[in-house]
């Protein structure tokens, strides 16, 4: 079957026999038209191209309504026959078999032999023992499987060449055609219907009037006769079809964007897909409507169009800020004893502050957390700057105890201050006796004149994480360094502490220079006055990031809902894990207190009275060997001379050894912040859910008189460019850089390796 193909579109080759050719050029083309095609079916009435019983103009490959084959650029080609001279409805041009360029069928028909066209599974379609084709209505049906490539068998060689095609229109779905007498709602749907149609189309339309009561559009190709009209039926706001040329004589668009692809198309095109999964990136959209559509936009289109309908979602940002002052009545109405308090600018009320607190989480804190609060912040990635504060407990498990959130226009020491001052009064108002407090944080100026005044006894040392990324960045090429200096941190001697300093300086004495330049007792647990029962950071924001991160992004209210619901997510599951506990300690604890029963099996104990105890190694207790390891313990004050006992608040393995000796319950000498009991209590309160913003306003009725305050968005927007990639470390801040110097030319300000002085 070598030289018998017949492609439409790509492949322009037609073999229909052996030795003659017929090729229809510029001036006899073959056109398969609206009505007087090539009448291969059952209707010979119609001149339609029959295929598979099919009654539309249709090329049938298994979508006979829904997929058209155009060829060509939409121009009828008919046979004047007597019968339907008078038709002149218009008719969809996707609906046509078009072969060739404006060129009308030749009249001579081709001589009978009602021979069956088949077009088999390897596209090639077979017309066995036929020397010529003729257009006559009693030739057999035309049965299409699944083709692109006709070939005839043993006949006469004819080869037919197809014009390429620039632009092929094919309406997507049904919901796409239009039609004279089609009606729409309003004209906003006709517009949208007509958008889609057009960019289903691949052509691009320019709007010629549009009022309210009217609405026409044309093509916007030059000269491109096809247009539109479309009016509004009287009495009702009903817009109708009225007209449509659907001639096109351009080529359609050229490049790979789409006027009609606004924004507001790219909104509704992914709304279903967003509501589903509000995740889905702008780079995920961009990709979707290039695959379905085969348009090309911008990231900012798709960033925007995800923005309108998350904001129809979620409501604006403006909203948020508008709904603070509702918001905090809702707080304080669904959970009685919280504080909620937004505050905004005398000036213009924009926004400036706001505190909340949650009564699960002040009494918990009270009445069973140790009196250790953690101090961080986040900046919000949302379309306002602002930053998030935060202020957390310790749990007896060591997890995080969320107490209090601070939302800020800036970080500022002003901010800082005003927010440990809410904290003070929320502590004073549910204290009988204020806790004298150990705060850990990064001890930035406004923290610290923030602390000072207002918890003037706390103990205030610096969060590890934050001076150990420091010291990280100063020093990057001595990762053993960085180890050695929390081994420092953890030091719980004075003596093991001086010892992991001076094997710091034999490695860099400019790391231990930087070491001594900072007090130990703000960091080192040698030195540090206060109890942080092992808690030497405060990484707040890094152990929240996981679902922190995400909240950042959201409005103002929707951030705090989501902050909300992780908390009561957290106070349910954590208290009904504690019910399953059988054990006097919480699990951690009860860990460390087993490891430490198994390591005082080892010690040898003295007792010098009903309280005090010399605890050691067997061969140091009986002076075999020089004492290393032999220490004082009093039971009574529940202290050993290693100081792991006062400064965990558990007993440590020479404290174990010497209660196991005098027959005492070692859980009866742990701190009370480690039971079971006290773990359950500090999780006993339940954060309560809010109710919808649409239920708000018959909520508060009694309470609108507090609530009339209006609240506008900050005046600071989110800066143009791409945002830092590493925050400036507070303790960074205004400190002079250390001075390098150069061991080749003896100058400073460089180092060898990019020294240029020559030699």
């Amino acid at each position: 079957m070598a030289n018998h193909d017949l492609v439409l579109g790509q492949n322009p080759e037609l073999a229909l026999g052996q030795s003659h050719d017929i090729v229809i050029g510029q001036t006899h083309g073959l056109g398969l038209g609206q009505r007087h095609g090539l009448g291969l079916g059952h209707h010979p009435h119609d001149h339609e191209l029959g295929l598979s019983q099919t009654h539309e103009q249709d090329l049938g490959l298994g979508h006979p309504h829904d997929s058209r084959l155009v060829l060509g650029h939409h121009h009828h080609h008919r046979h004047h026959h007597a019968h339907d001279h008078d038709e002149d409805e218009d008719h969809d041009h996707s609906n046509e078999l078009a072969l060739g360029q404006n060129h009308e069928t030749d009249p001579d028909p081709l001589t009978p032999q009602n021979h069956d066209l088949v077009l088999a599974d390897n596209h090639e379609l077979a017309l066995a023992e036929t020397h010529d084709l003729t257009v006559e209505p009693s030739l057999q049906q035309l049965s299409v499987d699944q083709a692109h490539e006709l070939v005839l068998h043993p006949a006469h060689d004819m080869s037919l060449m197809v014009t390429p095609i620039l632009q092929t229109r094919i309406i997507i779905s049904p919901n796409n055609e239009l039609h004279v007498g089609q009606e729409f709602p309003d004209v906003q749907s006709c517009r949208r219907a007509l958008r889609s149609a057009a960019i289903a189309c691949h052509f691009e339309i320019q709007t010629v009037k549009s009022d309210k009561t009217r609405f026409t559009a044309r093509c916007a190709a030059d000269g491109c006769p096809w247009r539109i009209h479309a009016a509004k039926l009287p009495g009702v706001p009903t817009f109708t079809i009225r007209t449509i040329n659907e001639n096109h004589t351009c080529s359609g668009i050229n490049h790979l964007g789409h006027q009609q692809a606004s924004v507001q198309w790219v909104a509704n095109s992914v709304e279903e897909r967003l509501r589903e999964n509000p995740h889905y990136k702008p780079k995920e959209i961009l990709e979707e409507i290039h695959r379905v559509h085969g348009i090309t936009l911008s990231y900012k289109q798709a960033w925007r169009g995800k923005e309108r309908i998350m904001a129809a979602v979620r409501g604006s940002f403006e909203e948020g800020y508008r709904l603070l002052p509702q918001y905090c009545e809702q707080v304080k109405r669904t959970n009685p004893g919280s504080i909620a308090t937004v505050y905004g600018n005398p000036e213009d009320n924009c926004f400036k502050r706001l505190f909340i607190s949650y009564y699960a989480s002040i009494y918990g804190f009270v009445h069973a957390c140790r009196p250790l609060i953690g101090l961080d912040r986040t900046l919000l990635k949302s379309k306002y700057l602002g930053t998030l504060l935060l202020a957390t407990g310790f749990d007896g498990d060591g997890a995080l105890f969320p107490l209090a959130f601070g939302v800020v226009d800036e970080e500022s020491d002003e901010n800082w201050i005003w927010f440990l001052s809410e904290l003070h009064a929320l502590l004073e108002n549910n204290t009988e006796n204020m806790p004298r407090l150990t705060i850990l944080s990064d001890r930035q100026k406004g923290i610290v004149d923030g602390v000072d005044f207002n918890f003037p006894t706390a103990f205030h040392g610096f969060c590890m994480r934050h001076l150990s990324e420091s010291f990280r960045k100063e020093f990057p090429h001595h990762a053993n360094l960085v180890n050695l200096f929390w081994e420092a941190a953890h030091a719980l001697t004075v003596i093991e502490f001086e010892a992991k300093v001076l094997e710091i300086e034999e490695i860099s004495q400019d790391a231990a220079y930087w070491i001594r330049r900072i007090p130990p007792r703000l960091w080192a647990t040698a030195y540090f006055e206060g109890t942080r029962y092992g808690h030497l950071t405060a990484n707040i924001a890094e152990s929240l990031n996981s679902w922190l991160l995400e909240a950042s992004g959201l409005p103002i209210i929707q951030m705090m809902e989501c902050i909300r619901r992780q908390l009561m997510t957290w106070f349910n599951e954590r208290r009904e894990m504690s019910m399953q506990w059988s054990t006097i300690l919480v699990p951690s604890a009860e860990r460390r207190v087993s490891e430490a029963v198994e390591r005082g099996r080892s010690y040898q104990v003295v007792r010098a009275n009903e309280a005090e105890f010399e605890v050691g190694l067997p061969d140091e207790v009986t002076n075999l060997v020089p004492p290393h390891d032999i220490t004082i313990v009093d039971i009574r004050n529940r202290g050993c001379y290693c100081r792991g006992w006062q400064l965990y608040g558990l007993p440590c393995a020479h404290g174990v050894s010497a209660l196991i000796f005098c027959r005492q319950n070692v859980h009866r000498y742990t701190e009370s912040y480690f039971t079971v009991t006290t773990y359950r209590k500090t999780y006993s309160q339940t954060i309560h859910p809010i109710p919808d913003k649409s239920l708000w306003k018959e909520l508060s009725e009694e309470i609108q008189d507090k609530v009339e305050l209006m609240i506008n968005p900050p005046k600071s927007l989110k800066p143009p460019g791409r945002p830092r990639k590493k925050r400036v470390r507070a303790e960074d801040r205004g400190r002079v850089k250390r001075v390098v110097h150069c061991s080749r030319c003896n100058q400073t300000g460089h180092f060898r390796t990019t020294c240029a002085a020559p030699i």
